[in-house]
């Protein structure tokens, strides 16, 4: 697999303390740049910047027995920081929207997963393959 370019993504909160709290305080994402109503991270090497606003979307897709929500982002960890972040995330506290688990299991897809929402209710998923190569292998 070839190293990818870091991507940005901007996405709403409803404020930045509680953001800050979450990225930087639970997740360990160093702040980078900021201002009143927006701030940016180094989410394992991509930027992520969040800005206040007033949005909030909830729909959902079923996907292998669980409700996903449509509007998620996250990362492909190796299965260790999977499981060093699972744990991170339980002794923090954190509520799961979706356990732990790995699912498609014997399958090409078979992945290590969780979900979770930050203090302003956007939804993470952070997973893991035990194969990188099956990342994007679709059958």
């Amino acid at each position: 697999m070839s190293s990818a370019p870091p991507f940005h993504l901007a996405f709403p909160v409803r404020d930045v303390e509680s953001t800050r709290a979450f990225y930087a305080g639970v997740l360990g994402c160093p702040v980078g740049r900021e201002a009143e109503r927006w701030i940016d991270f180094d989410f394992f090497g991509h930027q992520l910047s969040a800005h206040m606003a007033d949005e909030d979307l909830l729909a959902t897709n079923e996907v292998d027995g669980d409700a996903v929500p449509v509007r998620h982002f996250g990362v492909v960890l190796s299965m260790e920081r999977w499981h060093a972040l699972a744990e991170r995330l339980r002794t923090a506290g954190v509520e799961f929207l979706i356990e732990p688990k790995v699912r498609f299991v014997g399958e090409v897809g078979e992945q290590a997963t969780l979900f979770v929402r930050d203090p302003s209710g956007n939804a993470l998923e952070f997973k893991a393959f035990a194969d990188m190569r099956r990342l994007f292998q679709a059958k």
